[in-house]
């Protein structure tokens, strides 16, 4: 099995444990009443406890009560008796909430920029983006879960595109942004419109930030290579510039390998864009230039680091002999990659069942108070940072 060392979490925002989607989902609906035991003394039953006591969605609820959009039989059966039981009696209030809720959330992500390499090996890259297509799994599950469905839309950084985000406001219940997908001024305007969660956004007032901890996980990994390795030069091969995620992760392994002795490298021309041709081409132009490589390239992501394996290989430079190469994400490529790639474990599709549940509870209940959330992240370690190889289990977690 491959070693995975946890990563501190820091506490100034809320946490999540080992499989955060599970409790979110699985728990009591949000803004629900206490449990059933109680409900008699705080008056009569509400949609609430029958969605509690079914075990369904509020939105379920309402679709069986007011005969809208054919449920299932089982489902109609469960909400039925569960009504009958508690003695529930549809109100105003519950119609309304019918009426108004369009059961769909709109997602949204960042269109890829892709650079395709001397090769053309990376050239149909953004039909295989996997952390966002992993994300995007997350949300599609809890929502359905919910009953709701997902309006999924790609944009670039135009002003239609941003046109574009804002019509889709008002097709959908509330919005879940990728990262930086709007500006911080744009992202408060539209939260002023409808319930909205960013992923690895910057914290904007009346929003709600989910993301994982990117310092925490960075700063593990660079104690390792230090530490651990006894390696003196390493370099970050970055993100999108003005990501934060990227920013985070930048900062994170600056300090600590400066904090350990180390020298870091950076500059202009160790910016990549997240994809796998991004990091190649950097690696092309490097070696075309005459510049010496560093003992390691750090990645701001495993997509990065694809590319920068590749290139490496490509010039007859050894991975990890030579150079060793991290990542970040651990999207399943990485433990089939070779060599392994040593990474940064983050709950990807938590990441996505997250953000669905928290825009739920925000639609729901508007009113309620919330904070950011910041999920735990894991250093990885693998054979592409100079760890013996790990055999690759019949059967592992997916992120």
């Amino acid at each position: 099995m491959e070693e995975i060392v946890p990563g501190p979490v820091r506490g100034d925002t809320r946490h999540y444990g080992d499989v955060p989607g599970a409790s979110a989902t699985a728990g009591p609906v949000p803004g629900a009443p206490p449990a059933d035991g109680e409900a008699a003394e705080h008056g009569p039953p509400t949609i609430y406890d029958v969605a509690r006591a079914a075990g369904v969605s509020i939105a379920s609820v309402s679709r069986v009560l007011n005969g809208r959009r054919n449920p299932l039989p089982d489902t109609k059966e469960r909400v039925e008796r569960a009504a009958a039981e508690l003695g529930f009696i549809p109100d105003g209030a519950a119609r309304a909430l019918s009426v108004r809720l369009k059961e769909v959330v709109g997602v949204v992500i960042r269109r890829p920029e892709v650079t395709v390499s001397a090769d053309g090996i990376f050239e149909d890259e953004e039909t295989s983006l996997q952390f966002p297509d992993l994300i995007n799994r997350g949300i599609e599950v809890a929502a359905q879960k919910r009953d709701f469905n997902l309006l999924v839309s790609s944009v670039g950084l135009g002003h239609a595109d941003t046109h574009r985000i804002f019509a889709l406001a008002g097709k959908s219940d509330g919005l879940i942004l990728h990262d930086r997908v709007l500006d911080p001024e744009q992202v408060g305007r539209l939260g002023h419109q409808v319930p909205l969660v960013t992923l690895a956004g910057m914290p904007t007032p009346g929003t709600v930030n989910v993301s994982s901890d990117n310092r925490a996980g960075m700063a593990e990994l660079a104690r390792h290579l230090v530490r651990d390795h006894g390696y003196r030069t390493l370099a970050y091969l970055g993100g999108h510039a003005d990501s934060p995620d990227n920013l985070a992760r930048h900062a994170a392994l600056a300090e600590q390998v400066t904090a350990d002795g180390a020298q870091f490298v950076t500059g202009p021309v160790w910016q990549g864009n997240y994809t796998a041709a991004g990091g190649a081409r950097v690696i092309e132009n490097l070696l075309a230039s005459g510049n010496s490589l560093p003992q390691v390239i750090a990645c701001a992501n495993d997509q990065t680091a694809l590319g920068v394996v590749y290139a490496l290989v490509r010039h007859g430079v050894d991975v990890p002999g030579g150079v060793a190469v991290t990542g970040f994400d651990d999207i399943p490529v990485a433990r089939h990659l070779h060599p392994q790639l040593t990474t940064v474990r983050q709950p990807i599709t938590d990441l996505g069942a997250i953000a669905f549940e928290t825009l739920y509870s925000m639609i729901i209940d508007a009113g309620l108070p919330r904070d950011d959330i910041t999920l735990p992240t894991r250093l990885v370690r693998r054979e592409s940072c100079g760890c013996p190889p790990m055999p690759t289990p019949l059967s592992v977690r997916q992120p």
